[in-house]
């Protein structure tokens, strides 16, 4: 196991800046607003001596309120399961009162905890910590997490005296399966990541917009390690008033891309909006693999559901590769048949397919449903290959490919999902003419002409 370093402070002292410098990432939303941060966010670390994982975590304050409690309950739980504690102040505002009480309570959780005293670049190291002598916890250390300043011989400090386990340097969840769950506010999708970690992980709270950032959080169920990624509820972009929301969105669409597998969430109680049809769509473009969790069908009454489902089918026709589960994130039903449906997903975006296999698809298919005709000529496709994985390429070889109507293409790439098992990710067919060997050349010889040219050439040797 690496060693874990939670972040802790504050609102607004820096620690989604200081996380993203520690993973040299971007993954933590930063702006200048107090209280952005709500969730545990987890990385890993890649400044300093040894490999660990890095935990931000929301503002501790004294009487929270509504979900700033659900904040400061996250933040607590990060410190708890810490090997080292980073504990950040603002160094320009000096000592407040939520520091004294986040200096209380870290004493008692008997932690090793670093006093950093942050946004200290220009400052007199001295001077930037004088002011926090008094929190009891030893000497503050000055740095800048937006700049760097004193950050790595920092993490040499936090670090002393760890000795890692054979075999944890080489953790990095490389292997991971990338798991992002998507969809409008307030459709339970915290909820949903809740019930397959089993714990209240995530802050799940009866109003909408609850989650701002992209949370990824690691997670291994029946010996397959998988990173899920909690999102913030895209809305309509004439509804996303707001500069933090617009980021947030924007946090949301590059989870998509970093994923290997798409959850899309739905409220059950809704009609199936324009919203889901264009986000969810959105992922097919990408080339994602796609699940449509239809979320609180416990509540829906049995002479309703036939509705829903016939609403799912007019709406969202152009995603007939995405499976379709009907959950309660509540109550866990339907949710571990839903992680099985990820791991095919994902298996099946990855496959390898042979070329033999896949001309022998081709031919069935073409037996079955010839290409059509372009001015009297019969377009025709040779040979397939893969060219490419996550999604599923398939390189289709022939003549007159510029003609081919897009329902031909349709209709291939169903074939190959249906004989390769393909089911959860969209297959992308595409088509490369032959090369023709005398293209560019004039007038090539016939064989007799060449002949000739050859008995010609003998000659004029003998006689040199």
């Amino acid at each position: 196991m690496l060693p874990v370093v939670a972040l802790v402070g504050r609102p607004n002292v820096g620690k989604s800046t200081l996380f993203n410098f520690l993973t040299r990432t971007r993954d933590a939303l930063v702006a200048d607003m107090p209280g952005l941060t709500r969730d545990r966010n987890y990385g890993y670390g890649k400044v300093g001596s040894i490999p660990y994982v890095v935990v931000d975590t929301g503002g501790l304050v004294v009487d929270a309120q509504g979900v700033e409690q659900h904040m400061v309950k996250q933040a607590l739980r990060a410190v708890e399961e810490a090997d080292r504690v980073l504990f950040l102040v603002d160094s320009r505002a000096g000592v407040t009162p939520d520091d004294h009480y986040i200096a209380q309570t870290l004493r008692k959780l008997n932690k090793k905890v670093f006093l950093l005293a942050n946004k200290a670049e220009g400052v007199d190291s001295a001077t930037a910590g004088a002011d926090f002598y008094g929190l009891g916890l030893g000497e503050p250390q000055a740095i800048s997490a937006q700049h760097g300043d004193g950050v790595r011989s920092l993490m040499d400090d936090v670090f002393e005296g760890i000795e890692l386990p054979e075999g944890a340097a080489a953790a990095g969840g490389q292997d991971d399966i990338r798991v992002a769950v998507i969809g409008r506010p307030n459709v339970g999708k915290s909820t949903l990541i809740n019930r397959l970690l089993g714990e209240e992980r995530l802050i799940s709270f009866d109003q909408p917009g609850t989650t701002r950032d992209a949370v990824f959080v690691p997670f291994e169920r029946d010996g397959q390690t998988y990173t899920l990624i909690d999102t913030a509820g895209v809305r309509r972009r004439a509804r996303v008033e707001e500069a933090i929301e617009k980021f947030s969105v924007i946090k949301a669409l590059q989870a998509v891309d970093s994923a290997n597998v798409v959850i899309g969430v739905i409220d059950a109680h809704d009609a199936v909006t324009e919203q889901d049809a264009s986000l969810f769509g959105m992922v097919a473009e990408r080339g994602r693999a796609l699940l449509i969790a239809v979320n609180k069908w416990d509540g829906i009454p049995s002479d309703k559901r036939d509705e829903i489902r016939a609403g799912l089918d007019l709406r969202l026709p152009f995603l007939d590769f995405a499976p379709v589960h009907f959950i309660s994130a509540l109550h866990g039903t339907g949710v571990g048949e839903l992680m099985r449906a990820v791991k095919h997903a994902y298996d099946a975006s990855m496959r390898e397919m042979a070329t033999p296999e896949l001309t022998r698809v081709l031919e069935t298919a073409m037996e079955q449903h010839q290409p059509p005709l372009v001015r009297g000529r019969r377009i025709k496709l040779r040979y397939a290959h893969q060219g490419g994985r996550n999604p599923p390429i398939i390189v289709v070889h022939g003549n007159q490919i510029q003609h081919v109507p897009d329902a031909y293409k349709r209709y291939l790439a169903n074939v190959f999902r249906k004989n390769f098992r393909l089911e959860g990710t969209p297959v992308r067919v595409q088509f490369r003419a032959d090369d023709n060997p005398f293209k560019g050349k004039r007038n090539p010889l016939t064989p007799r002409q060449r002949r000739t040219e050859q008995r010609r050439a003998k000659r004029s040797h003998k006689k040199t």
